[in-house]
């Protein structure tokens, strides 16, 4: 909603001014998405309730983008200074209850030997390389798409159209989320994730059409928030010995990166609808793959992975 509002504030911000205060809002935005890894592992003890955890405050922030896009498109048809203002107020509202979070230190001494061997155990490298494949084809759509729909008629609607797509598909998944993490092994959840990406990049690349390519937005971003969760889920249960609020802290800073070199690929090369949705499919495609391969999933039957011991987290 932010940087939306910002974008559509061209009429009365330089453009230099415009640029830099879209750059702000997202480097902003990550650095609280980091800060949340960091914080929330420390709220709770067992795995089970941190898959939870995550995924409650993922349908709560798409409830509430919802919720507030309603008076935001109503001041918007005021004045473009009557819809920041209010994003001013949202943003000093949440910072004043952020100011009431307990101040609380992640990690007060140095990662020893032990957590970094398990942080470096074959499955949670594997599964994070997974991940940030994943993140990246999330920030290479998002960029792709707004620079295709540019050229298109009533790109901007579209693009709205596409963010509210998005928002849908991600509030899903973090619905639904806790219930495949029940039947499903979390190797199985982030393969299912890159396939989706695949097949849903082959079929937008053949359609070649805006709604195929705002729903391989949605499908990308729903993967996303699956792969995340069972990655989550796979550190807290291979590593229990870790700070939990390190790692976490530090497993997202490198999704963010990964976020945003995908989307700096299309800002410089500008592919073609299909060309950057084909993009999608290959990552795809070969993600699956090499995580299918180096996850050994197919050596592992599913008695084999039931009779597999649970770490115990520690107390922290």
């Amino acid at each position: 909603v932010g940087i939306s509002q910002v974008v559509q504030s061209k009429e009365i911000i330089p453009s230099l001014g415009l640029y830099l205060l879209v750059f702000s809002s997202m480097i902003l935005g990550k650095t609280y998405a980091i800060a949340k890894s960091a914080i929330v592992p420390t709220t709770v003890e067992f795995e089970d309730d941190l898959v939870s955890a995550n995924s409650k405050l993922g349908q709560v922030a798409g409830i509430t983008g919802f919720i507030v896009a309603i008076p935001v498109g109503i001041l918007q048809l005021v004045s473009t200074t009557a819809a920041l203002s209010f994003g001013v107020l949202v943003y000093l509202f949440a910072a004043l209850n952020a100011y009431r979070l307990p101040k609380l230190a992640i990690a007060t001494k140095p990662a020893e030997k032990l957590e970094i061997e398990e942080l470096h155990s074959s499955s949670i490298v594997t599964t994070g390389n997974a991940m940030r494949v994943l993140r990246g084809c999330v920030g290479f759509m998002f960029f792709h798409l707004a620079f295709w729909l540019r050229g298109e008629t009533a790109g901007t609607a579209w693009f709205g159209f596409a963010l509210g797509m998005i928002g849908v598909a991600v509030l899903l998944a973090n619905t639904f989320s806790p219930f495949l993490k029940k039947h499903m092994r979390e190797s199985m959840m982030m393969l299912s994730a890159l396939l989706a990406v695949a097949i849903s990049g082959i079929v937008a690349a053949w359609y070649d059409r805006v709604v195929g390519g705002i729903l391989l937005a949605a499908i990308v971003n729903a993967a996303g928030t699956v792969g995340k969760l069972a990655f989550d889920s796979t550190v807290q249960s291979d590593a229990p010995d870790a700070n939990r609020g390190r790692a976490f802290a530090q497993f997202e800073t490198k999704n963010q990166l990964a976020w945003v070199i995908g989307g700096i690929i299309p800002v410089i090369f500008s592919p073609s609808g299909e060309v950057g949705f084909a993009i999608v499919a290959l990552i795809g495609i070969v993600g699956a793959a090499m995580y299918f391969r180096a996850s050994g999933i197919a050596r592992k039957s599913p008695d084999a992975q039931a009779t597999t011991p649970v770490h115990q987290p520690r107390s922290e």
